[in-house]
């Protein structure tokens, strides 16, 4: 019975041990996958950027990125999650597209993927795991940035390539940005890719000589990821900070490379605009416009900064239209409410900004300055001009902008019908419910009071 009893105590240890390794093996998983996914929303791109430059192909990268993943998730659980997963997953990364390359040789000829891979072997071209987070000038997605933006590809390609392979957006989310179908953004992402291919384009940050004229693509660029950062064009989110972080951090990088009066004013711009986001939601959500915004909520310092860079700008008398842009934001930022805004300097500035960039969402933005400075009467006639051109039919903005004069001008069925047209262009939801709140608040019939 004793050995009995002591061989069934064994038995249940045994069990109990093997149930505690289980719940250990699982919890240990789990830690893994959480930081795995923690590392991919955070540094999956600069991963990629970094493995582009070592594989030369973006393609490869883009697999070799993903199978660094799939190993972390096969050996972070037993091996413990690494000091430096990024440095970890980009080596990982490397070695796995080296290792397939090899693999397909055995039955391809030799191609320049493998060539630009077994290039990188040699030390002065490896990736240093030693210092992998080095804010280098030269840093890998910059490098990406002006390959992306490389003269040879056409102007749309270059800014579709650059958000798609740089920051990771969607093909939705692109053609949203450039407001073009989804399928013309997909075949310029593949024709700029293999032009990159065929053409041998370098990856690297061009000559000084050279950085004048390949800029105003690259700020362009820059530019429209930070727009989708701060207004995202589709989603249940209003804004994506990342996106608005990383445009800021490569706006930063371009001003250190080339201190332009246009570099300079962009980066005012977005940081004038990012001092408002916390104010520019509710707590549960919801969109609040300017005119209704905290401004105790903006940030102090971001409006500090942003103002010296459009003095600093505006001073050097070559300035653009980021610079123009940003002038019209420290305007609204100097405002300690809405009814203090000056809206005349504000007219004016557009006035400017419109023969600088002669575009119709320009236009559109001018007509709603014109209708605060001289009544909504003024800026409606401006803006039925616009949409009677066409150019904004499909824009929701310029609905949400006429329904919004309509309404304060007591014209409630006009109202009605356009924001009734916003509504149904509109993809983002906060957007979405700002526009039935304001449709459900219109009176059923008669004017509006």
């Amino acid at each position: 019975m004793v050995r009995s009893d002591a061989g069934a105590l064994d038995a249940a240890k045994l069990v109990s041990a093997a149930g505690d390794a289980g719940r250990l093996a699982a919890h240990e998983a789990a830690q893994a996958a959480q930081a795995a996914d923690a590392v991919y929303r955070s540094d999956s791109r600069r991963i990629f950027a970094t493995l582009v430059r070592l594989l030369g192909d973006f393609d490869l990268a883009e697999e070799a990125l993903h199978d660094g993943f799939r190993a972390a998730l096969e050996q972070w659980p037993a091996q413990g999650v690494p000091a430096n997963p990024r440095a970890w997953l980009v080596s990982a990364g490397r070695f796995k597209a080296i290792d397939g390359i090899r693999r397909r040789a055995r039955f391809e000829p030799w191609d320049d993927a493998a060539d630009s891979v077994e290039a990188s072997a040699d030390p002065a071209l490896a990736w240093d795991e030693r210092d992998p987070d080095a804010e280098a000038l030269e840093d890998d997605r910059l490098r990406l940035i002006f390959t992306c933006c490389h003269p040879a590809l056409a102007p749309d390609a270059q800014a579709a390539l650059t958000l798609r392979e740089v920051c990771g957006l969607a093909t939705e989310q692109i053609a949203a940005a450039f407001l073009v179908p989804a399928p013309t953004i997909a075949q310029r992402i593949v024709r700029a890719k293999n032009k990159i291919r065929e053409a041998r384009i370098p990856y690297q940050v061009p000559p000084v000589s050279e950085l004048p004229e390949r800029l105003d693509v690259v700020l362009r660029v820059v530019y429209l990821v930070f727009n989708e950062g701060y207004a995202a064009s589709s989603g249940e989110a209003l804004t994506q900070p990342d996106l608005s972080a990383e445009a800021i951090r490569l706006g930063r990088l371009l001003v250190e490379l080339l201190p332009e009066p246009e570099a300079i004013g962009l980066l005012a711009l977005m940081l004038l605009h990012e001092s408002r986001r916390a104010a520019r939601s509710s707590a549960a959500g919801e969109m609040v416009l300017l005119e209704a915004q905290d401004r105790t909520r903006w940030n102090p310092a971001f409006i500090a900064e942003g103002s010296a860079l459009v003095t600093r700008a505006l001073s050097s008398r070559r300035f653009g239209p980021y610079t123009l842009q940003a002038a019209i934001a420290a305007v609204h930022a100097e405002a300690a409410d809405a009814a203090a805004t000056d809206w005349a300097q504000i007219a004016g500035l557009y006035d400017v900004l419109l023969r600088a960039e002669p575009s119709p969402v320009v236009a559109l933005n001018r007509a709603v300055a014109i209708a605060m400075r001289d009544g909504p009467a003024a800026g409606l006639a401006l803006i039925d001009a616009l949409l009677a051109r066409g150019e904004l039919a499909d824009y929701h903005l310029a609905h949400a902008a006429r329904a919004d004069l309509c309404r304060r001008l007591g014209r409630v069925a006009e109202a009605r019908a356009s924001y009734e047209r916003a509504l149904a262009l509109a993809r983002q939801a906060p957007e979405r419910q700002f526009l039935e709140r304001r449709l459900a608040a219109l009176p059923a019939t008669g004017d509006a009071s």
